[in-house]
């Protein structure tokens, strides 16, 4: 590294020194005093540097060509300084450690002779001759001039690129420290603040679903279901609560609990109970009018709700209504808890009977009416069955007699082969008459017959009834009316002596397979023409014909159509 040295007022560069060291300052020439430099700190007056003395490497290096020396006399003015040389931190003195080098103080040198300017230093003559001495001086007050105006613009240029003291740049550096730390402890206070704030919401959002999740299940323990549609399919078969013989039996026993009921809605008969020590204004007298008034009005409301419940009732809504007329007796009991106005328990007893001797009633009402509707049908069936039965007697006889005649005159003419022929055939007429008797005496002789609609129920619902008629289809067609949109098709139609206990076998071995599970005089059932024709076989035997694939002509040639005219229009 070099070394600046000053000679003679003006600064050289020296290879004195050792790479890696800050500069060693030679000794001052005679007549020179030391200039610091403008970001150093300013020395005491007269101070000048021991030997081996290094500055603080926290001062920063001197500017370029920077004059450590200037000569000093009453004719020359010292360079100018720094103004501030006061607080810690600007100038340690000769007598004290300087930091960084660990040297000490050392007294000053001996004064030395001032030595010439070097040439090519740039610096000027300060020697002025007799002659051209203005010239010269006004020359020299141009540089002067000219390296003051210098001056000013590099401590200008110090002052705008930062050129502080070490004290103020550690200040600065102080306070923009503090700032970021501040900052960045402004940001994770908001960032756990926001993240305080999310958890605090979310803890209440979980707090509001908890009490919405625990409201809704009260409120639905007080819902009751009243759609007729969800009701019937929850309900299935309806098993009688008091089953007795008849909606005769039922009526009769609606009709004394009705008399037990009214007579607990008079004064003191126990429908409704209630404090007697509740008083009013102070009155004893005007708390029990007041209660009984009130416990009135609360009966009414019972009494409304249960009587709404009993003219609406169906069989499949007696559950439903139960849980109604539980909830209206827990809303009058929470109504008139200041006074302890409550219906009974026996009362409310009375109450839930008489609904289910009402929905008893109207099943066994129902059961009645479809028994009669079937009766009416059975005997309609039998009284068909037997006019075709005597019709066809009828007929045999006087087909018999048309033959008795013939015969006879066949005899008379003594035709022996045509009277053979003819005694045949009244030898099948009698057959078919006695056939007919047969059918007429024995009420269980019948057709099993099994069909199905592919187009109204689908290729998987099959009916399996019975007839008594001489002719089966002409129950098919009677099944084939305007109630359904196509024809029935016949799979099987079986004549058995015991006709009525083969389809009670095939009902009975069908049973989990039946549409109408309320209703069993419905034949419907869930099941392929092939599972019903094993079943048949096994209960009648050997079967002469079934056809296990439905024709369903009209349903077939429908939906061609439909088919067609759709592909027509796309």
């Amino acid at each position: 590294m070099a070394v600046r040295v000053v000679i003679g007022g003006a600064a050289s560069l020296s290879s004195a020194g050792e790479p890696g060291r800050p500069p060693i300052f030679q000794e001052p020439p005679i007549l020179h005093h030391y200039n610091s430099p403008p970001n150093w700190p300013t020395p005491p007056e007269g101070w000048t540097p021991p030997p081996d003395w290094r500055p603080d490497p926290a001062w920063g290096p001197a500017p370029p060509g920077w004059r450590f020396w200037l000569p000093a006399g009453p004719d020359r003015a010292p360079y100018p300084a720094p103004a501030d040389t006061t607080g810690p931190g600007r100038f340690h003195p000769p007598h004290q450690p300087l930091p960084g080098n660990g040297s000490a103080p050392h007294p000053p040198p001996p004064p030395a002779a001032a030595a010439p300017p070097l040439p090519g230093s740039g610096h000027v003559d300060t020697e002025i001759g007799l002659f051209g001495a203005r010239g010269r001086a006004k020359e020299l007050a141009r540089e002067v001039n000219r390296l003051s105006d210098e001056n000013a613009r590099l401590h200008a240029d110090l002052d705008r690129l930062g050129g502080l003291e070490v004290v103020e740049l550690e200040q600065r550096k102080q306070r923009l420290t503090e700032e970021i730390e501040s900052a960045r402890t402004a940001r994770e206070s908001e960032r756990q603040r926001a993240h305080a704030e999310h958890q605090a919401r979310k803890a209440r959002e979980t707090t509001e679903l908890d009490a919405v999740t625990a409201r809704l299940a009260v409120l639905q323990q007080r819902v009751v279901v009243t759609e007729d549609l969800l009701i019937l399919q929850e309900a299935g078969v309806y098993e009688y609560t008091h089953p007795l013989d008849d909606s005769v039996a039922y009526k009769a026993e609606l009709a004394k609990l009705r008399d037990r009921a009214k007579a607990m809605t008079r004064k003191d008969g126990g429908a409704v109970q209630a404090t007697t020590s509740f008083t009013m204004n102070g009155s004893a007298a005007q708390g029990r009018t007041m209660v009984g008034e009130f416990s009135k009005l609360l009966l009414r409301a019972y009494n409304n709700e249960a009587d709404n419940l009993v003219r609406g009732m169906k069989p499949y809504k007696l559950d439903t209504a139960k849980d109604r007329l539980d909830k209206s007796r827990a809303t009058i009991e929470k109504l008139g808890r200041s006074m302890d106005i409550r219906i009974s328990a026996q009362y409310h007893r009375l109450r839930v009977r008489e609904l289910e001797l009402t929905a008893d009633h109207l099943n066994k009402v129902a059961e009645e009416k479809e028994r009669d509707r079937e009766e009416k049908a059975r005997l309609r069936e039998e009284k068909q069955a037997q006019a075709e039965l005597e019709r066809e007697k009828a007929r045999l006889d006087k087909e018999r007699r048309h033959y008795e005649n013939a015969l006879a005159a066949l005899r008379a003419k003594g035709d022996v082969e045509g009277a053979s022929r003819m005694e045949t055939q009244l030898d099948d007429i009698a057959q078919a008459i006695d056939n007919v008797d047969y059918r007429a005496a024995n009420v269980r002789a019948g057709y099993v017959y099994v069909i199905s609609n592919l187009g109204s129920f689908g290729e998987q619902v099959v009916k399996v009834g019975m007839t008594r008629r001489l002719e089966p289809m002409d129950r098919v067609r009677e099944l084939s009316d305007a109630s359904v949109p196509f024809n029935f098709d016949v799979h099987a139609i079986h004549f058995s002596d015991d006709a009525v206990g083969v389809e009670a076998e095939m009902h009975r071995r069908l049973a989990d397979k039946r549409v109408n599970r309320v209703n069993h005089r419905r034949e419907f059932f869930h099941a392929t023409p092939a599972e019903v024709r094993e079943l048949l076989a096994g209960v009648a035997g050997d079967l002469l014909e079934y056809n296990e694939t439905p024709e369903a002509l009209e349903y077939r040639q429908s939906r061609n159509e439909t088919e067609s005219g759709t592909a027509t229009t796309e």
